[in-house]
């Protein structure tokens, strides 16, 4: 690795380029300098390169895993989570309690996903959109690999509500619930410096993937669309995305994935009017998926429900009852 991965985005605030092995090969974290230690906001899934490009930032910095205050989560999807029980454990052995601060429902979200304590069937509802069994199986041992990926599992997580302040490096930040791409994902606005921590909700150059899936909250598309809307009208000069780029026009970014969701309803019904009826199917006529691994693949399907569901809500589509099977309204 020859370029670092560590870039100053704002005063006492570092980015760190943490490698995934997926087509979306990186995900950003983020340090944030304060009297009293370091926040870290998430943290990237654990493998070897992660854990060495960690180790790169906190030699870069002069970090020491007993300085660090806290891990803060935007949400717990595994490129997010998957090392905050690794550097929970470092910080321990260090001699530091350090807590792993999240939203109530990415709590919950911990223990239906990564934890295993509430079993679905999740071939079962791949299947049910349209799926083989046997591309249902592969997508089902993909997540038990990236499972494993999350792991060691946090020893303790501690809630933090949306619409409580918390305390970042020497910043006050609002705690903005921003539901979509994950039911209870958090974002974080500091109104003094017009900055805003941004996870997953608002993404350069690609959308953030807005899925109903089977553990999923109802009606996540429109979620999504109306927190938009919402937090349009904050007023960020520098917003701190997940993935891709620093975003300098919060509100025309804004605008654009609301525009791209516009056209993929529209390019949902047509699927339909073409004859395609089956989410799998629907998803064929939408997706590039001729190129699609097996975890893309599952994010497509989820994608479509989402946007099925939400034109089913709008009265635009029918569903068959009990199936999978949509039509024209």
């Amino acid at each position: 690795m020859t370029d670092s991965p560590v870039t100053l985005v704002a005063d006492d605030i570092y980015q760190v380029k943490i490698p995934l092995p997926f087509a979306l090969n990186s995900v950003n974290v983020y340090l944030l300098r304060g009297d009293v230690g370091w926040t870290i906001v998430d943290t990237g899934i654990n493998t070897q390169i992660a854990r060495d490009t960690w180790q790169i930032a906190f030699d870069e910095l002069k970090i020491t895993p007993h300085d660090i205050e806290q891990i803060v989560l935007t949400h717990v999807h595994p490129d997010h989570f998957g090392l905050a029980g690794w550097l929970q454990s470092l910080a321990k052995e260090a001699g530091r309690d350090v807590p792993i601060v999240l939203s109530p429902r990415e709590e919950q979200a911990v223990q239906e996903i990564w934890l295993e304590k509430l079993v679905v069937d999740f071939v079962g509802w791949l299947t049910a959109s349209g799926m083989t069994v046997a591309m249902a199986e592969e997508v089902s041992d993909s997540m038990t690999h990236t499972r494993a990926m999350t792991r060691p599992h946090p020893t303790a997580l501690t809630q933090h509500k949306a619409g409580q302040p918390i305390r970042m490096g020497n910043r006050t930040f609002q705690t903005i619930h921003a539901p979509g791409h994950s039911d209870g994902q958090l974002i974080f606005y500091d109104e003094a410096d017009k900055l805003l921590l941004s996870g997953d909700h608002v993404l350069m150059k690609i959308t953030p993937n807005i899925g109903l899936w089977v553990m999923s909250d109802p009606n996540p598309l429109g979620l999504f669309l109306d927190s938009l809307k919402t937090v349009r009208d904050l007023d960020v000069r520098l917003a701190l995305p997940g993935h891709k780029w620093l975003i300098e026009d919060w509100q025309g970014r804004i605008d654009e994935i609301i525009h791209h969701h516009d056209l993929r309803l529209n390019h949902t019904l047509e699927a339909i009017e073409a004859g395609n009826h089956i989410p799998y199917d629907i998803a064929e006529h939408i997706f590039p998926t001729e190129r699609f691994t097996v975890h893309e693949w599952r994010f497509a399907v989820a994608e479509t429900f989402a946007h099925l569901d939400y034109l089913r809500r709008r009265g635009k589509i029918t569903q068959a009852d009990g199936k999978r099977h949509f039509s024209l309204a």
